[in-house]
């Protein structure tokens, strides 16, 4: 499909969008045999290989393996629509049923496994509450995590992994009963980051998950020939659509790795980058900040890398802090890593995955903008480098093909103009219909059939001149208005998490209740080792320093404890809510630090 691109003033910003009555997109049944027809396959790496040595498997042996685990659902009671909620690590076990489940025309859930165990009970007890809200038909888990789970009355059957696998005694891909593609159905149920007490699962059809996939795959221009590279969760959206859905169904070289792996050995990500020449990978700022450490300790080691074959670095998930890019590309370079491939994106579950790309080899490409007239006034004013208080911002790009994107007030509607503010709204064959069992929420969801992502952000032309990018500022929920300024806690928490002594990453600012009704800024940090008054003066000044407010207090934690979410993001509500309940376990500074 060819681009179409339309600009002007207040208006919306095209890209690729379908004609009015144009037949859905394909749903993922019928592009799932495709893939059987080429030499290539998925690799696992790691503990998702379930040994020493990596384990490849040819997505035609796959398919057939899947088959048979469609035909033990459906020997079990399966029917098309129902939902079944997967519970595991990454493995082939574990894959092959995700793939089982869509021919079965079932509707995949994959269930969060956090990266902190602080409570066996608690983490069992959110399980429950996403069964029930997700009404599942089926628990399918993983045989090492079974034991940990009790089946109460209430709960659906309990399968083991290993029990619907093809084997002795088990149903063969022949016993497999095709069910007819429907592009309505639904295909997966993607709880969102955090969903816990209140879920929020978004709902994706089938023809929305090939929408998307046909509009990343063309954006990102992706071949046959490439291979993927990944670490990524599954029940994340980009584990699961971007890093396991794209190359499945399309038949790309996948090389696949649990995120536990990366986690405890983030060389091993770069390591298997170089030996299986991947072209194309992906992971949140986060995972490139522990990357460039990691390439450090590789270079002064004299350890051998070829990152020459990568050709996309996705940048994404969460924001994207264009120092850390720096500091990556640095020390990735010596390695054959073309600064090119950094590609910045934006993207959330409500429209599948991808939201905007930024063009193909172009690296990394920064706004620079006046702070004040961003917090103050709304508006992105382009200045110098040089110039003091700027924030440089990423371009994301584009929309991707066959989505609509428009900066809009959040509290009228009007729409915005180029370089102004606002929250972004899209619309498009991608976006959900809203959220399972929430109504309450889908009212507030969309405006006039246009998704309001709760994002705040603006649209400039890139520094190449063409088609107008986007440009994220923040969350609407979790600005921090101080005197009428939109005080965005990214810029706080990057800024503190650079001090020495500091974990990097693990810091969160918000808003505070203040005096006469005005708001200040609390600040919670952990610490690599003691606290000191020390520590809170420099995290006290660098706050000025980056926003002009001194926050009224500094909160020094343990390692571990700043509130994250199952795929490592910062949750500042409920970090919030903690500190004023007095939850968090602050460290004791013994002295007078000036707060």
């Amino acid at each position: 499909m060819q681009g179409v691109d339309v600009m002007t003033p207040k208006t919306t910003f095209y890209r690729s969008v379908k004609p009015e009555g144009a037949p859905l997109a394909e749903g993922l049944l019928n592009r799932m045999p495709r893939a059987v027809e080429l030499d290539n396959g998925i690799t696992f790496v790691g503990t998702a290989a379930g040994g020493e040595e990596p384990v490849t498997v040819s997505w035609g042996r796959l398919y057939q393996d899947a088959r048979a685990v469609a035909a033990s659902l459906q020997q079990r009671g399966i029917s098309p629509g129902d939902h079944i909620h997967l519970l595991g690590t990454t493995t082939r076990q574990l894959v092959t049923a995700i793939q089982g489940v869509w021919l079965a025309g079932g509707c995949v859930t994959i269930l969060h496994i956090p990266m902190r165990f602080h409570s066996l009970e608690q983490f069992m007890s959110q399980t429950r509450s996403l069964l029930h809200h997700g009404d599942a038909s089926m628990l399918l888990i993983d045989p090492d995590l079974a034991a940990y789970y009790q089946p109460e009355p209430q709960d659906p059957p309990v399968v083991t992994l290993d029990q619907v696998q093809p084997g002795p005694g088990n149903p063969g891909a022949d016993d497999y009963r095709e069910v007819p593609e429907d592009p309505q159905r639904l295909a997966i149920l993607q709880f969102t980051s955090g969903s816990t007490a209140e879920p929020k699962g978004v709902k994706v059809l089938h023809h929305q998950a090939g929408a998307n996939i046909d509009g990343m795959e063309e954006a990102a221009q992706v071949s046959t020939d490439d291979i993927f590279v990944s670490w990524l969760p599954l029940y994340h959206d980009m584990g699961l659509i971007g890093f396991l859905t794209l190359p499945m169904t399309m038949g790309c070289s996948l090389v696949l790795a649990s995120p536990q792996d990366f986690l405890s050995r983030p060389a091993d990500w770069m390591r298997w980058m170089s030996e299986y020449r991947g072209t194309v990978t992906a992971g949140p700022n986060f995972s490139y900040v522990l990357a460039t450490r990691a390439l450090r300790r590789a270079k002064g080691e004299g350890e051998q890398l070829d990152l020459s074959p990568v050709r996309i670095a996705l940048n994404g998930s969460e924001p994207i802090d264009p120092e850390a890019v720096d500091r990556f590309v640095e020390v990735a370079e010596p390695f054959g890593f073309n600064p090119g491939a950094v590609f910045c994106a934006y993207g959330i579950a409500e429209v599948t995955l991808g939201g905007s790309f930024s063009p193909l080899m172009r690296g990394m490409a920064c706004d620079i903008v006046n702070r004040s007239a961003l917090e103050s006034e709304g508006v992105a004013r382009p200045v110098e480098p040089s110039e003091n208080d700027t924030r440089r911002l990423p371009l994301l790009g584009p929309p991707v093909p066959g989505l609509e994107m428009r900066i809009c007030d959040s509290q009228t509607g009007e729409v915005k103009s180029l370089r102004e503010v606002g929250e972004l709204e899209i619309r498009g064959e991608a976006v959900t219909p809203g959220y399972y069992r929430r109504p309450e929420l889908d009212e507030s969801l969309f405006r006039d059939g246009w998704l309001r992502t709760g994002d705040l952000a603006y649209f400039v032309e890139p520094p190449e001149g063409g088609t107008p990018e986007l440009v994220i500022c923040g969350r609407i929920k979790d600005v921090i208005i101080v005197s009428g300024r939109n005080i965005f806690p990214e810029d706080i928490e990057r800024a503190v998490s650079s001090i020495e002594g500091v974990r990097a990453g693990n810091v969160i600012a918000f808003g505070l209740g203040g005096g006469r009704g005005k708001e200040t800024l609390g600040v919670v940090a952990e610490c690599k080792q003691e606290a000191s008054p020390d520590l809170q003066k420099k995290i006290k000044n660098t706050v000025v320093e980056v926003c002009g407010v001194p926050p009224r207090d500094i909160a020094l934690l343990p390692p571990g404890t700043v509130p994250k979410t199952s795929s490592g993001k910062l949750q500042r509500g409920l970090c919030r809510n903690r500190y004023l309940n007095g939850e968090l376990p602050s460290l004791d500074v013994n002295a007078d630090t000036g707060l």
